[in-house]
């Protein structure tokens, strides 16, 4: 009993960490429509809420998915063209599915629900790494010597090349629709989702899909959900998409993943046109596995707030490349990462002491150009508050009014209960009272689950 307690109390106090810095509302350049102007606010409302349940009062039209075991990409693709709010509703397990979501309307919410996990359907087998290693995949090159597929394509590329082709002739798919294994391409305005964890095929060079690609979206926020394994990248902003919004998100990759762990890309060639691109990265962990694109980011202005980095082993961690401008503020970089900045051609960078660099061996870059400033207000987070926010607040693991919320530290498939206790804030057991409780349910895994819940 007395260690339950201290669990519960620990919890709380983390929690409480979490919540003085977390909003619950949109903010950053989601928020504004000028680069410069604070004058220039735009309101960012998806579908009309970004809290759940839906307030009695709201009118629009929302609709409560569940998965039916197959794959729900016409069902997720029709919803999103017919309601403002779709909720989805973990409790029937993962939405599989087996093709990217084109998000071709705006002024939408999607929220996620009793864990809910979007899934893609194809994913990276033990068997083809190691026919990819077998023939020496891993040493080849990134950036010349390919070839012409059997299907007739054109691989510029050494590594590609022989991956798309080794998987061509060990499934029979000519077609590769296995490099479509995403989950949404965002194209339109105004658009939140919150609280979902996406789950990808397995990072490898195949010039595959994104999980998520906003590809000239606008005034987006994404907001609490959980990024693992993307093909080609986790979430990658492109193609004239400006004033977003990316905050309390986690990255991260498993032993799925097999090359090209590049997580977040913004702006796709040096190319890009000037003046798009200005994105908030505030709140986010870059976690387990992750190698490169923390973000790699070129023409927009990139504001990184209060970030935190535990991706041992990195290549690099932000990478301010071709006109782009830097405002980096009150990030922290733990003891195992060493690679934390890489810079090419950008325009500005402002490095703020606030940052933490936990290895004392690895050097602070240096700020040069005009100082770097944000149209928006914001408070930067104290610099040792940093680790314990990101790592309680981040991720799908929004407690939402009811109690219903998603816990990142879930493994990659679904555990259940068999044991479930309530207790009050002091921590003495209670039954399940109306109120603010705490639930602990014991899994089948052996892990405990602790967190508030309103019943």
């Amino acid at each position: 009993m007395r260690t339950i307690t201290t669990l519960l109390l620990f919890a709380l106090s983390l929690t409480a960490i979490a919540t003085d810095y977390d909003q619950n509302k949109p903010f950053g350049f989601c928020t504004v429509s000028s680069r410069t102007n604070a004058g220039s606010t735009y309101d960012c409302k998806g579908g009309g809420v970004w809290t759940y349940p839906i307030p009695e009062g709201f009118t629009g039209k929302v609709i409560t998915l569940k998965s039916n075991g197959n794959d729900m990409k016409s069902a997720i693709q029709n919803a999103i063209k017919q309601y403002d709010v779709i909720i989805l509703d973990g409790s029937e397990g993962d939405f599989i599915v087996s093709q990217n979501i084109s998000f071709d309307k705006g002024n939408k919410t999607i929220l996620g629900i009793n864990n809910a996990r979007l899934c893609t359907q194809w994913f990276v087998t033990d068997e083809l790494k190691a026919t990819l290693n077998a023939a020496g995949v891993p040493n080849m090159s990134t950036s010349g010597g390919g070839g012409t597929l059997p299907n007739g394509t054109k691989v510029s590329e050494e590594a590609e090349y022989n991956t798309r082709r080794i998987i061509i002739e060990t499934t029979g798919d000519q077609s590769e629709n296995y490099r479509k294994s995403g989950i949404f391409s965002l194209k339109k305005e105004n658009v939140i989702i919150r609280n979902i964890t996406f789950v990808g095929p397995g990072s490898i060079d195949v010039g595959g899909n994104d999980l998520i690609s906003a590809t000239g979206a606008k005034h987006c926020w994404i907001d609490h959900c959980t990024f693992i394994d993307g093909m080609d990248g986790n979430f990658d902003i492109t193609q004239k998409a400006d004033f977003n919004t990316v905050s309390w998100c986690v990255f991260q990759y498993s032993s799925r993943s097999y090359m090209h762990q590049n997580t977040n890309l913004v702006g796709s060639s040096d190319s890009e046109t000037v003046g798009y691109l200005n994105t908030t990265f505030a709140f986010n962990w870059w976690s387990t596995g992750c190698k490169q694109r923390m973000p790699m980011a070129r023409v927009g202005k990139i504001h990184m707030l209060n970030n935190y980095y535990s991706c041992s082993g990195a290549g690099r961690c932000m990478n301010p490349r071709k006109n782009s401008e830097f405002l980096i503020e009150g990030n922290y970089f733990a003891s195992g990462v060493t690679n934390i900045y890489a810079e090419s051609d950008a325009v500005a960078v402002t490095w703020d002491a606030s940052n933490t660099i936990a290895n004392n061996g690895v050097s602070k870059p240096s700020s040069f150009g005009n100082k770097v400033t944000v149209p928006y207000n914001y408070t930067v987070a104290a610099t040792d508050d940093i680790p314990t926010a990101v790592q309680t607040g981040a991720g799908a693991t929004l407690p939402f009014s009811d109690g219903t919320s998603t816990d990142i530290a879930k493994p990659a498939s679904h555990t259940m209960p068999v044991a479930t206790e309530y207790y009050n804030i002091a921590g003495q057991q209670i039954d399940a009272a109306k109120g603010l409780v705490i639930m602990c349910q014991r899994m089948t895994d052996g892990s405990t689950t602790i967190r508030k819940v309103i019943k």
